[in-house]
């Protein structure tokens, strides 16, 4: 019986000292390559609709094709004060990127959604749809006049 296991133990022996195979384990892998982020200042799941005019005070606004500077700078200086809470010009934050606002949004919208959000969240449907994809984060009132409003918009034109 031993003389039959000693070629037995042999060959074992000899395919255990063939090729060392590498064996890959799961687990965690990091890499530490740098990625180039992109901001989406376009929301994903809120349609483009520049026919929606809002609800509100505003029924028709019309934009220069010239920026009013002193206008601008003027909104400029209300986006700073009060805007930049929520919002930057091309990153997400508790709100929407306003970076090319007005290739989404009609003037009349986006006013509209600054002198009155809380009509603007209860009936119109993109407000809607916006205030659930920023986790209802809900815009505050400002309470600012139309001609505040005017100059944050032709502010948001420049950027």
């Amino acid at each position: 019986m031993k003389k039959l296991l000693i070629p037995f133990a042999i060959v074992g022996l000899l395919m255990s000292c063939g090729e060392k195979k590498e064996e890959k384990k799961g687990g965690f892998e990091m890499n530490r390559t740098k990625k180039e982020v992109k901001s989406a200042p376009v929301s994903e799941g809120v349609p483009v609709d520049m026919d929606n005019k809002g609800v509100g005070p505003i029924k028709s606004v019309s934009f220069a094709d010239a920026i009013d500077a002193d206008m601008a700078a003027k909104g400029q200086k209300i986006f700073s004060t009060i805007c930049v809470a929520c919002h930057m010009a091309e990153q997400r934050m508790i709100g929407p990127a306003l970076k090319g606002v007005f290739e989404r949004r009609s003037p009349e919208w986006v006013m509209n959604m600054i002198l009155n959000p809380d009509g603007m969240l209860k009936e119109d449907p993109i407000a809607k749809a916006l205030l659930k994809e920023y986790n209802n984060a809900i815009m505050l009132n400002q309470n600012l006049s139309e001609e505040d409003a005017r100059a944050v918009s032709e502010y948001l034109r420049t950027m």
